[in-house]
């Protein structure tokens, strides 16, 4: 079944990908009116999370947020199906590279690096501008779907300009095994983890659960952090930046690592809030640690 619901949904895919970019974003404002105003999708996780996330803002600006937010959401999830047909011209084109020298001395003294970002602008055209830089190989971690098929689709989507990716379960094994290869690693920082094993912080004004792993491989095997933003200059045309957050990581604890890259990605959050995934369910899990501490305490 989920097969014969990939191949139906394929010649649609790719003749929404092979639209222009005018007549994509046309597309992208019946999206908003059908996604937003009709169907009404995640309407009460996105409004929570913008109030729990902002409660100095009034409710006025909170609307004006969570309607900036769904416009946006539709133009990334057309931006990205464009990624299946694009041509590297017109990436670059619509993705600058800005201020990206905290990556020049790493290459050229053969050094591989960690990328750190969240799901904050356009990450799918940032990868792909990426991938026509003249330097470090990407690497992007990722999750596998469970559909085989689109999983697929999506790999092929990913890696078609340059790009290779590792599964998540896989992506220390694949460091090591490219130690020899000069890479960036691109972790997405802000995913929801396992509640146990994950480090507790405040984020966006709420206890969340960061994942480790970041900080962990980037200690074990000594490769700096460096934190790229994506910007949205306007409609389909984004901006990259670079800066480099950790030079040597094996000088700090894990967790002094995951706090410089988490307060880095909430500092451009609240930039331009609109641009961030909302619709997410970021804080759907309770601390353990806190959980067990009460039980003791009755």
């Amino acid at each position: 079944m989920t097969g014969a619901i990939y191949y139906l949904s394929l010649p649609l895919i790719y003749f929404i990908s092979w639209l222009p970019f005018t007549v994509l974003y046309w597309l992208s404002d019946f999206f908003y009116f059908l996604v937003y105003k009709v169907l009404k999708y995640r309407v009460g996780v996105v409004h929570e999370n913008l109030k729990n996330s902002f409660p100095e803002k009034s409710e006025e600006e909170i609307k004006a947020i969570q309607d900036g937010f769904y416009s946006y959401f539709c133009d990334l999830l057309l931006e990205t199906l464009k990624t299946l047909t694009i041509k590297p011209k017109t990436v670059l084109k619509r993705v600058e590279q800005g201020d990206m020298s905290a990556f020049d001395s790493f290459y050229k003294k053969g050094q591989s690096v960690i990328i750190v970002m969240g799901h904050l602008g356009n990450w799918e055209l940032a990868g792909a501008r990426f991938s026509q830089g003249p330097e470090h190989q990407l690497y992007v971690i990722y999750h596998p779907l469970s559909n085989k098929y689109f999983d697929k689709l999506v790999y092929h989507m990913r890696t078609r300009l340059g790009n290779k990716l590792y599964p998540m379960q896989d992506a220390f094994r694949g460091m090591v095994r490219d130690r020899n290869e000069v890479t960036a690693t691109a972790f997405i920082a802000d995913q929801t983890p396992a509640p146990k094993g994950a480090y507790w912080s405040t984020f966006l004004n709420q206890e969340t659960p960061i994942f480790v792993g970041t900080s962990k491989i980037a200690k074990k095997l000594g490769y700096p952090v460096i934190y790229i933003s994506v910007d949205r200059v306007k409609r389909g045309y984004y901006k990259l930046n670079s800066e480099l957050l950790i030079e040597d990581p094996k000088a700090l604890e894990e967790d002094a690592i995951t706090e410089i890259h988490t307060r880095k990605l909430e500092e451009d959050i609240k930039r331009k809030p609109e641009l961030w995934l909302w619709s997410h369910r970021r804080w759907k899990h309770k601390n353990p640690n806190k959980i067990e501490d009460n039980n003791v305490d009755r």
